[in-house]
């Protein structure tokens, strides 16, 4: 009769300073026998913000995604199979705020709450009646409830991050992250300042690191005697099962080699810096890109699992220089012309376009960057967000909303839901319980009554 071992069985042994132990890969000797698959990697979240609105007349793409000559969605095609566009999905929260469109747009984002009542916009006392001048958000932020909920458990180099591309300003039309109601994050807008933050001590101490690494290593060297007695009560199977999973350690502790860090991936990245004229509007590209470089790696080290990334600030008025736009005009300005001004809607679909590009850059980036047998995008989901639907109306309805990569397997990527106009604080409490942080509402529990359906 083959006796059989419990699933959480290990390999024990020991080292100076105390005992080690390995997990065992599910073997035929356990019960039940029944292999069962975890996922090893964290779950990330990352919010993307791009603003003034989109041209819904072209933005919701075909429902089969054959999105190759689209005119804004095209350079997605490649990885199209990781995508979830959300069409019809309403900030519904940001029509029974004070503020103006934009204002509401940018505050109730991530939120779900009404803008607090204040006079940061005018002087001295403002005016009865003038609901323009508003106070800061009125709540915490999606990205700050999951961040908040991970640390309970999990301790990261930094809880959250939140980047920023030429952001500049600090008002209410800037901040999108919230640490609770009238409590705004800034972004960290300088790549240079963000790269010796986040890497200046990856390996700068090489004592300590050899130390961390002969200790890993010393791991199997130690469990090896446990190895050796148990290994003759295995089949043949069983046998190849557990030299595989010893590999793959094995093939951890070189990237350790390599790196001095958790993630295989893991390593000081190489970046184009913008040096210190990064606020120069020709200059976004590249203060963009380097951002989202230092973001990558920065999760791929596990420095952090929620950040952002804040493309400008809404009521955007960057000039985009390096793109062949016909009327040249900045973004906003030329987000109000009408529908029928077709040269300032080509320009638009060119911003866009544009914008999609950069989304692609980084989501390529985190689908090439490998964890175990996934890699960071499969065990993230990166939130593309938008303060408005459309910006010469300044509506809050059909907001652009995509989302790449399935968070392992919280979403079902690869399609395109028509939400029929329900309220954006429901896509909130899906990306919470994605991220393991649930929750049944979030904001304003009329505008987020359950998660939003048909996502998973």
């Amino acid at each position: 009769m083959i006796r059989r071992v419990p699933r959480r069985a290990l390999l024990r042994g020991a080292i100076a300073g105390g005992a080690v132990a390995i997990g065992l890969p599910w073997l035929e000797i356990m019960e039940p026998a029944k292999r069962v698959s975890a996922a090893t990697a964290p779950k990330r979240v990352v919010f993307w913000f791009t603003a003034n609105g989109s041209l819904p007349s072209i933005w919701t793409p075909p429902a089969d995604l054959s999105i190759a000559d689209h005119p804004i969605h095209a350079p997605l095609a490649p990885l199209k199979d990781k995508l979830l566009f959300l069409a019809g999905v309403d900030q519904k929260v940001a029509y029974q705020s004070i503020g103006d469109g934009h204002q509401t747009g940018m505050a109730c984002l991530l939120t779900n709450a009404e803008i607090l009542p204040g006079s940061l916009f005018c002087e001295g006392e403002c005016a009865e009646g003038m609901q323009q001048y508003v106070g800061w958000g009125g709540g915490i932020s999606i990205d700050q409830h999951i961040a908040n909920k991970i640390a309970e458990t999990t301790t990261t180099k930094y809880r959250s991050l939140e980047l920023g591309v030429q952001v500049k300003s600090a008002s209410v039309w800037s901040r999108m992250s919230y640490a609770g109601p009238d409590l705004p994050l800034p972004p960290r807008e300088d790549p240079t300042q963000n790269f010796n933050d986040f890497f200046s001590d990856l390996g700068s101490d090489p004592f300590a690191l050899e130390v961390l690494k002969r200790k890993r290593k010393s791991v199997l060297d130690a469990v090896g005697d446990d190895y050796t007695a148990f290994n003759k009560r295995l089949g043949k199977e069983d046998r190849v099962r557990l030299e595989q999973h010893l590999e793959a350690i094995r093939k951890v502790e070189k990237s350790l080699d390599s790196t001095g860090q958790v993630g295989e991936a893991c390593e000081l990245p190489t970046v184009d810096l913008p040096g210190g004229e990064f606020q120069q509007n020709d200059l976004y590209p590249v203060t963009g890109k380097a951002q989202m470089d230092l973001l990558r790696m920065a999760l791929a080290c596990d420095m952090t699992r929620v950040a952002s990334l804040q493309w400008s600030t809404s009521v955007s008025n960057t000039r985009f220089t390096w793109l062949p736009l016909i009327l040249g005009e900045g973004h906003h300005d030329l987000s109000h012309y009408g529908d029928d001004a077709a040269s300032a809607q080509a320009d638009i679909a060119s911003i866009n376009r544009w914008y999609t590009e950069q989304f692609f850059y980084l989501i390529e980036a985190m689908h090439n960057t490998p964890e175990g047998d996934s890699t960071l995008l499969d065990n993230s989901v990166v939130v593309w967000v938008n303060e408005l639907g459309q910006g010469n109306s300044h509506t809050r309805s059909g907001i652009p909303f995509i989302l790449a990569g399935g968070c392992q397997g919280s979403f079902n990527t690869g399609r395109v839901v028509d939400a029929g106009g329900a309220p954006h604080g429901q896509l909130l409490v899906s990306l919470a319980q994605a991220m393991d942080a649930p929750v049944d509402t979030f904001g304003v529990p009329e505008h987020s009554q359950g998660p939003l359906p048909n996502l998973t």
